[in-house]
């Protein structure tokens, strides 16, 4: 495990979270229900998470 970051693991469950909080929140002030909500959340947090998957691990294929 030579140069593990710590924070890499963490920032993407924060990201993770606070979108996830943040989507259900947006549709169910747009009216939507509670288990419609949860899914798109659930959606979101998987774009989210590939996204920022993808970008941490850029910087270390140039390397």
């Amino acid at each position: 495990m030579r140069k593990y970051n710590i924070w890499r693991p963490i920032m993407l469950i924060l990201v993770v979270f606070v979108t996830r909080s943040l989507v259900t929140t947006v549709c169910l002030l747009f009216g939507m229900s509670e288990e419609s909500a949860g899914s798109v959340a659930m959606i979101g947090m998987i774009i989210a998470a590939l996204i920022m998957y993808n970008r941490m691990m850029k910087t270390t294929r140039r390397k």
